[in-house]
């Protein structure tokens, strides 16, 4: 789709009292595939634009909250596995880990794993043919430092009243419900 298309398309979006008023009716959609657009749905490709870009910033969040623990060298998933292991002081399985945090790749964790027991913060326990996972002590320090850390630095920065925090929830389902419409959407382009 190029520009013009796209100014056209936003154009038509207003005329029809469907965009927020006061907004511009020359403003195109925000995507950074221009020609992925949908007549039948921009907002689809400003979801996906807006949804790297935030992944992007949480990937480089993490990691500097987890440095300023004290704790560097570790990938976002390093981080991500670290504290999922730790939610909730259960031990888990592999398997578990996995169907959670919605990684397909078991080696993906597998790796985060053995990368967090060498240094201490992940322990494992076998029983019968079983493995499962839990946080050290040293990684529930880690985990509580870097919980201080995100509540200085990001929640103060949010300062969310109850509006907000509402939105965000709603925000939340939302993204929630879309993983599994992008996990379906996956699932029938594997078969074609």
């Amino acid at each position: 789709m190029t520009t013009e298309s796209l100014k056209s398309l936003a154009r038509a979006k207003k005329s029809d009292g469907s965009a927020a008023q006061g907004e511009p009716s020359d403003v195109p959609p925000i995507v950074s595939s221009a020609h992925l657009v949908s007549p039948r749905s921009a907002e689809m490709s400003e979801f996906e634009f807006g949804l790297i870009v935030a992944g992007n910033a949480f990937e480089r969040w993490i990691l500097h909250c987890m440095s300023a623990t004290g704790l560097k060298d570790l990938t976002p998933l390093d981080v991500l596995v670290l504290h999922h292991v730790t939610h909730r002081a259960r031990d888990k399985r592999l398997a578990d880990i996995c169907f959670i945090m919605n990684v397909e790749d078991t080696h993906l964790i597998n790796y985060s794993l053995k990368k967090l027991q060498s240094i201490g913060v992940v322990a494992s326990r076998k029983s019968g043919k079983e493995v499962t996972y839990s946080s050290t002590e040293l990684g529930r320090d880690y985990v509580q430092r870097y919980r201080e850390i995100r509540e200085s630095c990001l929640i103060n920065a949010l300062n969310a009243d109850d509006k907000l925090n509402r939105d965000i929830g709603e925000l939340a389902r939302l993204l929630r419900l879309l993983s599994g419409i992008y996990d379906q959407a996956a699932r029938s382009a594997a078969s074609l």
